[in-house]
């Protein structure tokens, strides 16, 4: 798979396209129509490919950082941008990708406007509905994934733990291991 799924809602996954976003060098997912195809088939909007243009993936990421500001702004308790709120809601108008039943089972076919206004809706959802309070920012400074943290006592603090968790973790621990060195040299070298 080429795209992480951490944060339990296709909106908040797609706004984490763009990976450490506030970092020195930002990390693109969604850098082709390939990889905007993927996206959607990865997520299960499909089940096949959806023919991307490059100017699908120009809209694909106004509508993700739309979606990412309105999702910043709730978390801060802050009001909406009017620009954001409206892309969001005109992308949402579209009709929504069309399940089909066959022989084999469920079908889903999709445009890629149908997919993007899939996201929009989730977006909505998550913003108008009950899980707002279990929104959350993953504790790794290098990572800006936003996620619904469903854990008990709502004590998460990654968006997945691997690789983020960890990488706190370690460090954390390294950190401890490196102060106690530095506390038993001192403590050695006095008289």
């Amino acid at each position: 798979m080429e795209h992480g799924f951490p944060a339990g809602r296709p909106a908040l996954d797609f706004a984490g396209t763009l990976r450490v976003r506030r970092g020195p060098s930002p990390r693109e997912m969604l850098h082709s129509p390939e990889s905007l195809t993927s996206w959607f088939r990865e997520c299960g909007i499909t089940e096949s490919d959806i023919v991307c243009e490059p100017f699908d993936v120009r809209e694909a990421v106004a509508l993700r950082e739309a979606i990412y500001q309105l999702v910043f702004a709730k978390l801060a308790g802050e009001s909406y941008d009017r620009e954001a709120l409206s892309l969001v809601n005109d992308a949402a108008r579209r009709p929504a990708p069309v399940p089909q039943l066959t022989a084999d089972g469920r079908r889903i076919e999709a445009t890629v406007q149908q997919a993007l206004s899939y996201v929009a809706r989730d977006a909505i959802a998550v913003l108008s509905g009950p899980e707002v309070p279990l929104l959350k920012e993953c504790a790794n400074p290098d990572c800006t994934q936003i996620y619904i943290d469903h854990s008990r006592g709502a004590r998460r603090e990654w968006c997945k733990m691997d690789p983020c968790g960890n990488r706190i973790k370690a460090a954390a621990y390294r950190a401890r291991k490196r102060a106690s060195e530095q506390t038993a040299i001192s403590a050695s070298s006095r008289p």
